[in-house]
């Protein structure tokens, strides 16, 4: 019922937003400027655009997590090692089940499902998750041969000469996985009280802080002990450049620039295409008019994307530049073709019940690493100077 309320209130919002900013258009158009009362209002339903679809994703992401019959990645299967395990958090007991996953520096692997847990708490958090190729690896580097060169051929008479035609080249990209940590704290009290999930309080501390890493590294990292990200490539088409498609006018964004960033990709990418944009962007693109007037956005309503532009979903990721000059601000393109996300099986975590008395901290770390893995598959808005 609440969901249904927040679906039907941004339809209203939308469309008192596009009256306001026709509004503008119009104020502007005869008379040169636009008042500030009008402007205000439109900026604060744009807002409210934003508010609303974050709030119609947390009831939907609620309601996935507490719904009946809800997936985890591997399911328990031993009692006695979660037991064992909340055993471990409250009192740092050891004992023969978790022994058994103990690693040789001492730390301790989480169960399956806590584990699972914080996987689906960052996946829900960081956006390149939801749309890039993971995989999961035992070892610290995946490696990946990529060929987008087509073999040599030509034609031939029936007795013509066949000679030696063109061999495709192959490239390999390496992505070694980076470590890293949490390091959440409770008091000895707390934990003694029996009614406290230390499993479920683990998790979301320990999500939280590596979604808004990896958000990040994903965007950005420079590879160097983190991820790669896409915007850390230099421009180009070649192997290990991302293109970056120059905007028409300067320090501003237009729907034509959208347009060209689309086209500029292959249709074998376009049509499973995404654009990603800093959500103070996706505000701007909502303002966007064709030609007859029509708007070029369209809301999302199920709570996952920032809306439509041009038929292409939008997906809010605030790691993103935004609108500036030199700024690279916009990326579309098939990321589950064009980014690989690698994680390092296990989670492991350190009870430390001295560093910080009378706190106990659980030192968690994770491996993962991120890179571009076909550089035709997205492409970069850069905003020109």
């Amino acid at each position: 019922m609440e969901l249904e309320q927040k679906i039907s209130e941004l339809g209203e919002v939308v469309a008192a937003f596009k009256k306001s900013n026709d509004t503008e258009f119009a104020a502007l158009k005869a008379n040169g400027h636009v008042a500030q009362d009008v402007k205000n209002k439109t900026n604060e339903l744009n807002d409210k655009i934003t508010q609303l679809q974050d709030e119609i994703k947390s009831i939907k992401t609620a309601a996935n997590r507490t719904g009946a019959g809800v997936e985890t990645d591997i399911e328990v299967k031993n009692k006695e090692q979660k037991d064992a395990m909340n055993a471990y958090l409250r009192k740092g007991v050891e004992s023969k089940a978790m022994s058994v996953d103990s690693d040789q520096d001492g730390g301790y692997l989480v169960t399956p499902e806590m584990s699972s847990e914080i996987v689906k708490k960052v996946y829900e958090s960081s956006p390149l998750r939801q749309l890039a190729s993971i995989v999961t690896i035992s070892s610290d580097q995946f490696d990946i041969i990529e060929d987008l060169e087509l073999a040599g051929a030509a034609w031939v008479g029936e007795v013509g000469a066949r000679v030696e035609t063109g061999t495709p080249k192959l490239n390999k990209i390496s992505i070694p996985v980076h470590e890293m940590y949490a390091n959440p704290k409770v008091t000895q009290k707390l934990l003694d009280d029996a009614s406290l999930n230390m499993e479920s309080y683990l998790s979301e501390k320990v999500a939280q802080k590596f979604a808004l890493l990896e958000a990040t590294a994903f965007i950005s990292g420079d590879g160097v002990g983190k991820p790669k990200g896409i915007l850390s490539y230099d421009d180009g088409q070649n192997f290990n450049q991302v293109q970056q498609v120059e905007s028409t006018t300067s320090a501003v964004l237009s729907p034509d620039d959208m347009i060209n960033l689309i086209y500029e990709t292959k249709e074998a990418y376009r049509k499973n295409g995404t654009f990603l944009m800093h959500r103070q962007t996706a505000k701007e693109v909502r303002k966007f008019k064709d030609s007859q007037n029509r708007y070029l956005w369209a809301p999302g309503l199920d709570g996952n994307t920032a809306g439509s532009l041009l038929g292409f979903n939008i997906l809010d990721a605030n790691d993103m530049e935004t609108v500036a000059a030199n700024k690279k601000a916009v990326a579309f393109g098939d990321f589950k073709q064009g980014y690989q996300i690698v994680d390092r099986i296990g989670i492991r975590v350190l009870r430390d019940p001295y560093s910080a008395k009378p706190y106990i901290m659980f030192y968690t770390t994770k491996r993962v690493g991120g890179a571009v893995k076909n550089f035709e598959a997205i492409k970069l808005l850069k905003i020109k100077a």
